[in-house]
């Protein structure tokens, strides 16, 4: 299946190299990496170019020059994904968090699913015991006010890891979602299960980053807690597409 991963990136100058030779030691022929930096002063935008002429064919590399964060970055590389011939598209952290290891396994759910998720929080799925307990239950607590308050069936709803089918990701309504930071996972979760997609999820072990640190502050946080209700409100008028034109 020809795949494209999408892969955000600021200041991931010592991750990348790591995650690229992850992705292509996956031996998946047609799977190609689309990178899409943010402007990061560490160096990773020319980290990527170098990777990009090492692997030539297998890398893409964005240079964005809007306002940064991570809603923006995803939505510009989903819109090139689109450009592409790709069946599939994947969407991961640069920082090692999520497993590579695990992108068969969701490729092989493809024609069962709309999307698949790559959940901490299912059967099977775990997470770093360096997180220590305050960032766990930090985390499990915003995933169950994101699902209490949007009422969302999947168990990871915060999840970054996920695989989209192509036509599921061009019906996004991409040009409607505002979120910058974490939520923008979300946000994404809140508008597939709005339009009635089949939304699968695979157990996977989340890693604590190895190197560099992470991009969650408090406004991040802030943001997060308030537009789960605006969610509410600015997706009511989404239904879910005709089942005879959904496959």
């Amino acid at each position: 299946m020809r795949t494209i991963v999408v892969v955000p990136t600021y200041n991931e100058a010592e991750n990348l190299p790591q995650l690229v030779r992850a992705l292509l030691d996956l031996g998946l022929p047609d799977l190609r990496i689309l990178v899409v930096d943010d402007r990061s002063p560490d160096g990773t935008g020319e980290v990527a170019e170098a990777l990009a002429r090492a692997h030539p064919g297998r890398l893409l590399v964005c240079h964005r020059d809007g306002p940064r964060g991570l809603g923006p970055a995803y939505r510009e590389g989903f819109r090139l994904a689109l450009e592409t011939d790709a069946e599939a598209i994947v969407q991961m952290d640069a920082d090692l968090s999520h497993p590579p290891a695990a992108i068969p396994q969701m490729l092989e759910r493809m024609p069962d699913c709309h999307v698949v998720v790559g959940s901490r929080y299912v059967p099977g799925g775990r997470v770093d015991p360096r997180w220590g307990p305050g960032r766990y239950w930090l985390s499990r607590w915003g995933n169950f006010y994101a699902r209490a308050v949007l009422g969302l069936k999947v168990r990871d709803a915060t999840a970054g890891f996920k695989c989209w089918r192509r036509d599921a990701l061009a019906r996004m309504p991409l040009d409607r979602v505002r979120s910058t930071g974490y939520i923008f996972q979300v946000e994404m979760a809140y508008i597939a299960q709005r339009l009635g997609y089949r939304v699968c999820e695979i157990p996977i072990f989340f890693e604590d980053r190895r190197v560099g640190r992470s991009k969650m502050d408090w406004r991040i946080k802030i943001e997060a807690a308030l537009r789960v209700w605006e969610l509410r409100w600015r997706y009511r008028d989404l239904r879910p597409i005709a089942r005879e034109n959904l496959r």
